[in-house]
């Protein structure tokens, strides 16, 4: 039981502990589309249990991403417009303005916790439209409407 979200992926252009609130957008040089599955029947097995469910989300394959697209190549990085296709209809429609968490924000708190290390790649939430895939199924990662991921499950 295997589902999809497609995501905007921050890659970290430089090491960072505790970063200020007004430094964070010194961290971020680019931006990719990723997909992060979820092995739901995995997942809510541990959960039940009370127990950790790192491995429902990450196992090997489990985050396929595009190439990287730099900030300064993007219209307004504050908005990007992004989609997953799955066998050609859009199943997300997302705005990056929409997500929870700025961008800074996410540096911010992170780096609290955890030294952030150039190439470090964060995961930034996604859309409605979150859902399953099987055997045969293609999904497709659009940014600004230009394809940037192609994924077959096999």
């Amino acid at each position: 039981d295997l589902h999809y979200e497609g995501e905007i992926v921050l890659r970290v252009c430089k090491n960072g502990r505790s970063v200020q609130p007004e430094f964070a957008h010194r961290y971020i040089d680019a931006v990719a589309f990723g997909i992060d599955f979820t092995a739901r029947d995995l997942q809510d097995k541990l959960k039940s249990k009370g127990q950790p469910w790192e491995i429902a989300k990450g196992f090997d394959r489990s985050a396929p991403l595009s190439q990287f697209v730099p900030l300064e190549n993007l219209k307004n990085p504050k908005d990007i417009h992004f989609q997953l296709k799955k066998n050609g209809i859009v199943v997300q429609d997302g705005h990056t303005r929409d997500l929870i968490f700025p961008f800074e924000t996410l540096i911010v708190h992170l780096s609290r916790y955890f030294t952030l290390q150039k190439g470090d790649c964060i995961f930034t939430g996604t859309p409605a439209g979150v859902g399953p895939v099987q055997i045969g199924d293609v999904l497709e990662g659009f940014m600004e409407g230009e394809k940037l991921l192609n994924c077959a499950i096999k």
